[in-house]
């Protein structure tokens, strides 16, 4: 059910391109989505007085149409030098008419509340390539700049989380991300995003959260206020730029569009410099990840392991390890005749979106850590089957079919179909056969 609240009171309804003061808003129409099929999203598009369709633009995303003022306070930040000649897009959820024209499903919820990266792949394959169709009243073409750096992604309530998970999923597509009354509650998985930020590698994000002591829209579905605390101290954790802001506001637009240009200049102070994230205080994370490392293509040949799929072995073959259903991988024990016994769900696996978990290759490190390639990432598991720390894969945005991981001395080697293979650096040594990691512990 669409949520009713003073944002959606706030909103701007235009049908036609629309003059306002030194800049422009054009209006369109999306349809014929693939990825929300049936839907139609209305959108509409700043132009700023100085954009000349020379140069590609820094990009502004804002979810549930125009709110806080956005274009005039883009306007006059342009104009005081405090922020670069920006495209805005003012996007509005979909909807689903029948042959009569009347509304049969708000999509609203099932975009923006889920913990995918669906609506990031939404606005990169489907919505921006509708907007640089576009073109403005001079003629100009409506240019927009490939660059992360040089975007930012606003929401409120369930635009928040969407805002907030299109940037994390997708830190190549945005690099600065402004949540207002986030709804981080058990809705469509959102209570569990401060788990999933503690666990993953930092992202180069710059993230301002806003939120009110007096946040109820449903306690149903959990406390806000607690669920953006909660994000708010797991971001810190996790070394992210961040800037907070608590009042004892309620669920409404009136503190964020309070706030909004303040926000606006400290997102933008130091652009074009890169944002660059903190040390992470993630113990495993900490340990293995190397600093300013990425994935890259291997410009030598890497030999793909001669055995490889979906069982492997501990270093000192005492325990082998398969995939299952769901999300957990079994583990068996090897007694002394070879055969493997006392199987059990032992590895406990991290799905976004309550969707089924694809799992793919694994490999233990020298330390006993379970490497474990998935749709989610690469979740790499302590001695005891929990999940301690959480890679981005190579290649966001693709939907790749992951053949092997090969983890050796200083890196690790994910290979595709193609056998193409991708190297990253890390801190992990390559496992020794026939010898027992030092154990763990019980923990």
């Amino acid at each position: 059910m669409m949520k009713r609240f003073a944002i959606m009171m706030l909103m701007l309804a235009q049908v036609a391109t629309v003059l306002a003061g030194q800049y422009e808003l054009i209006s369109d129409t999306l349809t014929n989505s693939k990825i929300y099929p049936g839907t139609t999203h209305a959108l509409q598009v700043y132009v700023p007085e100085k954009y000349n369709g020379q140069e590609p633009a820094c990009l502004y995303v804002g979810l549930d149409g125009v709110l806080c003022n956005a274009p005039t306070v883009i306007d006059t930040l342009i104009a005081q030098g405090k922020m670069p000649v920006t495209i805005g897009v003012f996007l509005q959820p979909g909807v689903v008419h029948d042959a009569m024209g009347n509304v049969v499903r708000y999509n609203r919820s099932n975009e923006f509340d889920r913990t995918s990266p669906l609506f990031a792949e939404f606005l990169e394959k489907e919505v921006l390539p509708e907007v640089q169709k576009l073109t403005d009243s001079k003629g100009n073409p409506i240019r927009i700049s490939r660059h992360t750096e040089d975007h930012m992604i606003f929401g409120l309530s369930s635009g928040g989380i969407a805002a907030f998970m299109a940037a994390w999923h997708r830190p190549d597509l945005f690099s600065r991300v402004f949540s207002g009354v986030g709804t981080f509650v058990g809705m469509r998985g959102g209570n569990e995003v401060p788990m999933f930020v503690r666990k993953g590698e930092p992202r180069a994000l710059k993230v301002c959260l806003q939120d009110g002591t007096d946040d109820a829209w449903n306690p149903l579905f959990g406390n806000w206020y607690e669920g953006n605390q909660m994000l708010a101290s797991a971001l810190d954790f996790a070394g992210y730029k961040t800037k907070f802001d608590w009042s004892d506001s309620g669920h409404d637009v009136g503190r964020a569009t309070l706030i909004f240009q303040e926000v606006m200049e400290w997102m933008w102070k130091g652009w074009p410099a890169d944002v660059v994230p903190s040390a992470t205080k993630n113990d495993l994370l900490s340990k293995v990840l190397v600093p300013d490392s990425e994935w890259e293509l291997a410009d030598t040949v890497v030999n793909m392991p001669a055995s490889w799929g979906n069982m492997v072995y501990y270093p000192d073959m005492s325990l082998a390890v398969k995939e299952t259903q769901g999300s957990n991988c079994l583990n068996q024990v090897i007694v002394d005749d070879g055969q493997n016994m006392y199987e059990q769900p032992f590895y406990w696996l991290h799905s976004f979106d309550n969707a089924q978990l694809e799992i793919g290759p694994m490999e233990f490190d020298a330390d006993g850590n379970l490497w474990v390639t998935t749709n989610a990432g690469i979740q790499i598991c302590d001695q005891n089957g929990r999940v301690r720390g959480m890679v981005m894969l190579p290649c966001l945005g693709e939907k790749k079919n992951w053949k092997a991981i090969k983890i050796q001395d200083g890196s690790v080697v994910l290979f595709d179909e193609q056998q193409n293979a991708y190297v990253r650096p890390f801190r992990v040594k390559a496992p020794q056969g026939g010898t027992r990691p030092k154990s763990q512990g019980q923990g």
